[in-house]
């Protein structure tokens, strides 16, 4: 993975327009998020199921100044859900300084090489938990949980968070 170019896809966001007060389609590229900058991203299976909730995102979440202090100009959460969903997330998990990237096609996490089946659980293809320091739109170091499968029957959770990537 280290020194491999991130996948080009544009994303569609709703981003809150000051003037209406409403949320209006946005159109993302990859390289808005990632070019010229060393970020995190961190991916997981779905908004609002518990480890994602209650663990991983307040995690980053509260050491987003540690992280920053390390070299990191952003941290993104990404997830194969819509922009209506991970917006309304963030409103859930009071997200104060995490980005959401709304992945609802999955087409940054396949061509990723991350996309997983969880139909055991009722998710159809959702993105494998993982964790990425990006430089410019190259990956420097990836985080991968162990298990990477279809139907996992688990929900590793530790090579990813903001503690390990931090240790780094």
């Amino acid at each position: 993975y280290a020194g491999k170019q991130l996948p080009n896809i544009r994303f569609q966001t709703r981003a809150l327009n000051s003037e209406t007060n409403e949320y209006d389609w946005v159109e993302i590229e990859t390289a808005d998020y990632f070019l010229g900058k060393r970020t995190v991203v961190f991916s997981l299976p779905g908004a609002f199921t518990p480890t994602c909730s209650n663990t991983q995102v307040p995690g980053y979440d509260v050491l987003y100044d540690d992280i920053l202090a390390a070299g990191i100009d952003e941290v993104y959460c990404m997830s194969v859900n819509d922009a209506f969903v991970m917006n309304a997330w963030s409103i859930d998990c009071a997200i104060k300084n995490v980005k959401t990237i709304p992945d609802g096609n999955g087409e940054f996490t396949s061509a990723m090489g991350m996309s997983v089946a969880k139909s055991n659980l009722g998710f159809g293809q959702r993105s494998w938990r993982y964790a990425a320091i990006i430089n410019n739109c190259k990956i420097e170091k990836i985080f991968e949980e162990p298990g990477k499968t279809d139907n996992y029957e688990e929900d590793p959770y530790g090579e990813t968070s903001p503690e390990n990537l931090l240790s780094y």
